[in-house]
């Protein structure tokens, strides 16, 4: 009997795993642009709409190769669950894109400024660690990073809602604030479930 470890692996499932990586920093960096400069927002949100959809395009992909495969390099459940996590990122990179325009927001704060870019950095570790993904090295301190951005942000966000309640504020201001803070949370949060997702594949793997 042939060990499964001597059989052919199917790379492609990396390569669509880290391509997707790849469309989720673009997206992140798409936001923090937005954030940073604050100008052409119609353009600027439909590309991250279009980014939005070339990740689910990318997914769809996946759970095909998925439905497809006797084999997969990792456990399929990780593959799926990799894909989902960062689409779900994408998803509240979206969000909180959309939300800027639909509140009409006049600036962002720089509360909201660093936590895009927070979650900027977060996905460059992510697409650092996908692309180590296959010989299972090095993901460590990438995966580490991805954490203690999310632990930064975790206290900014705190300070930034607190002080929403402190400041005199008209009050559908305030509102519209902490649900933006709140999106902001939700991305940089669903980044660090992919790191976990990997830090599970990597334990599994060695």
């Amino acid at each position: 009997m042939v060990s499964l470890r001597l059989m052919p692996r199917d790379v492609k499932f990396f390569d669509l795993l880290i391509a997707d990586g790849e469309n989720l920093h673009e997206a992140s960096l798409e936001l923090c642009q937005l954030m940073k400069s604050f100008d052409d927002l119609d353009k600027r949100i439909a590309r991250i709409q279009e980014l939005e959809h070339a990740g689910d395009v990318i997914g769809d992909e996946i759970g095909e190769r998925l439905d497809e495969a006797f084999i997969t390099p990792i456990d399929r459940e990780d593959i799926h669950e990799l894909a989902r996590r960062m689409d779900d990122v994408v998803d509240r990179i979206q969000e909180t894109a959309e939300a800027m325009h639909i509140y009409d927001v006049e600036a962002p704060t720089e509360e909201a400024q660093r936590l895009s870019g927070i979650l900027e950095e977060q996905a460059v570790e992510i697409g650092a660690a996908l692309g180590k993904l296959e010989s299972m090295k090095g993901l460590g301190e990438h995966l580490r990073r991805v954490h203690e951005l999310e632990n930064e942000a975790d206290g900014l966000s705190r300070a930034a809602i607190g002080r929403l309640f402190r400041e005199s504020m008209d009050p559908l201001d305030v509102i519209k604030w902490r649900d933006i803070y709140q999106s902001l949370e939700e991305s940089i949060d669903a980044a660090e479930d992919v790191s976990e997702i990997l830090q599970r594949v990597v334990h599994k793997g060695t």
